[in-house]
C-alpha cells in the first residue's frame, strides 16, 4: 500500500517527467503542465503547495515535487532554516530523478548535499520540520541501519 495522500482531491500529473523521456512538462505543448501559470506562494510548511510537493515526492513524481518546492524555497528568507530545509528536499527530489535516469554519480552528489543540509537542521530545535516529514530531517536523507531514525519516526 502506498503512502496516504495529503491532498486526495488533487489529481497527479499524467506522467512523472524524466528528462529526455517524453515532453517537458512546461515547455512542450504536450507537457502535463503546459500553459499552467505559476502561483505566488509564501514559504510555509502548512501551505497546500508544501503538501502538494510531499504528495508528488511520496508517489514518485520527483521532478514535479522539485518544482512544487522550488517556489516555496524562492520565497523563503535567505539563510533561514526553512530555506535550508526546502533546499534539502529539492536535492532529494533531484536525487530521485538522477536515479531514474541511471546516473548514480550525480544522484550520490545530490543525496550527499541534501544529507548535509538536513543533518544540520537536527542540531537545533526544528520540531516543525520533523512534524512535516514524520521523522527528523536528517533521517530523510540518511540510510541508517542504527535504528535511531526508525525509533525517532515512530515516536512522533
Amino acid at each position: 500500500m502506498g503512502r496516504p495522500r495529503l491532498l486526495p482531491n488533487r489529481s497527479f500529473p499524467s506522467y512523472a517527467y524524466l528528462p529526455g523521456k517524453g515532453p517537458h512538462p512546461v515547455r512542450d505543448p504536450g507537457g502535463h503542465s503546459y500553459g499552467v501559470q505559476p502561483v505566488l506562494v509564501s514559504a510555509s510548511l502548512d501551505s497546500e503547495q508544501f503538501a502538494w510537493g510531499q504528495d508528488l515526492f511520496n508517489h514518485g513524481y520527483y521532478w514535479e515535487a522539485h518544482e512544487a518546492w522550488e517556489g516555496l524555497w524562492q520565497t523563503a528568507n535567505r539563510g533561514s532554516p526553512l530555506r535550508a530545509f526546502l533546499k534539502g528536499l529539492i536535492l532529494l527530489s533531484a536525487t530521485g530523478v538522477k536515479i531514474r535516469e541511471g546516473k548514480p554519480t550525480p544522484a550520490m552528489r545530490h543525496a550527499g548535499r541534501a544529507g548535509a543540509l538536513l543533518r544540520d537542521l537536527t542540531t537545533a530545535p526544528h520540531d516543525h520540520f520533523s512534524r512535516a516529514l514524520g521523522m527528523p530531517p536528517g533521517c530523510a536523507s540518511d540510510s541508517q541501519s542504527k535504528g535511531g531514525c526508525k525509533n525517532a519516526a515512530n515516536s512522533s
